[in-house]
């Protein structure tokens, strides 16, 4: 089962996102957010529309899977993609797929929520913040500068 997350960016009170299926923690699509997508990455990525996986890099059209080559390509796709970002649209050809615009804040909670989304990324003003739609803390249902929520996980292991 997958950590699911939402990934955005907001221009003013607008948010256009996408839902990302794999490894939504912040231990890894946070970090890799925080540390590999700048602001113009960031609307690069939103525009390719829901994801499957984040990689470090947005990279190119590939297979959606593995299981999607054959035997003896397995190993070269595998070295190719390893840090790619898999789209559902671009790679697998899935209609229906595109970012989605919330018209504010909540009502971007309100599609975290509806997709199931644990965690929330948002670039916003050329810094990233992030946050959760379960847990009862500082950083449910609010926007958390995530460099200090990646400070402050690292100190809590």
């Amino acid at each position: 089962m997958g950590t699911r997350s939402r990934i955005g960016v907001m221009h003013g009170d607008k948010c256009k996102s996408v839902y990302c299926h794999w490894d939504g923690y912040l231990s890894h699509n946070g970090r890799i957010l925080q540390q590999h997508y700048d602001s113009g990455r960031a609307n690069h990525l939103v525009a390719l529309g829901n994801l499957s996986t984040l990689g470090k890099e947005i990279g190119d059209k590939h297979a959606f899977s593995q299981f999607d080559v054959r035997a003896e390509e397995v190993q070269a796709y595998k070295e190719l993609t390893e840090n790619w970002t898999t789209f559902y649209m671009r790679d697998r050809g899935e209609k229906g797929q595109e970012f989605e615009v919330s018209q504010s804040f909540d009502e971007f909670l309100e599609l975290c929520n509806e997709s199931g989304a644990e965690y929330y990324y948002v670039m916003k003003d050329g810094e990233w913040y992030c946050g959760d739609t379960y847990t009862h803390t500082p950083l449910s249902m609010s926007l958390t500068l995530l460099a200090e929520a990646l400070i402050n996980e690292k100190e809590t292991v």
